[in-house]
């Protein structure tokens, strides 16, 4: 026992660094196809990386990872119970939320708050942790939680959110010395590419399931 005890403080980085890659793979792969159940994998996924973030220092990351928790129950409630039914004759009724765009009139909102998120945490990593990148930690953790809201309420651009969070997190990972983590965040890049032109047919295909016939 004692030398499994060893063992993990001595590797515990690269365990946790691949352990959060495969659950991450499995999160990203369920979020490509739109499927309900990513938000169970977003409840396992940060309490792995709680662990790999302390370990690195990379306490805003930490910090957003408690966020994700809670943020993955929100989620669910969203894509299982918000939907409405748009048939005259299920007026009304929950269904499943559908794929949409993000309003014009939510675009200077998200603005606005991404900035005072970012200054926000940039000011707690400055002032009260040693982080070494503050700007660029707090930059991602900033755009990671409105990336989320944006997935929770099924955007579709929360896409490209999350190909800008990929980008400087997978160079922040490379630099805090985490290289399986960076490199899931470098197939995310990636996915989230693909992701969008999977999201945006799926949501062609719902507008044109609600088409009258005949139209």
């Amino acid at each position: 026992m004692e030398d499994l005890t060893q063992l993990f403080a001595n590797h515990g980085l690269r365990i946790l660094d691949i352990l959060g890659a495969v659950v991450g793979l499995i999160y990203i792969y369920l979020e490509y196809r739109a499927s309900i159940y990513l938000w169970f994998v977003s409840i396992i996924m940060p309490i792995i990386d709680m662990w790999l973030y302390l370990e690195a220092g990379l306490y805003a990351d930490f910090g957003l990872a408690i966020y994700y928790t809670l943020a993955a129950i929100y989620g669910y409630v969203m894509w299982r119970y918000w939907g409405k039914s748009q048939s005259k004759e299920e007026k009304g009724k929950k269904e499943e939320l559908k794929i949409t765009h993000l309003p014009l009139k939510k675009v200077k909102w998200v603005v606005v708050t991404f900035s005072l998120i970012w200054w926000g945490i940039y000011i707690i990593l400055t002032h009260w942790t040693n982080s070494a990148v503050p700007i660029n930690d707090s930059f991602s953790s900033a755009l990671s939680i409105i990336a989320l809201w944006a997935l929770a309420h099924k955007y579709l651009e929360q896409w490209f959110f999350w190909l800008i969070v990929d980008v400087f997190s997978c160079a922040l990972y490379t630099y805090k010395g985490i290289p399986f983590k960076a490199g899931l965040y470098g197939l995310y890049v990636v996915i989230a590419i693909f992701g969008y032109f999977k999201w945006k047919r799926m949501m062609q295909e719902q507008q044109a399931s609600k088409a009258p016939e005949g139209v």
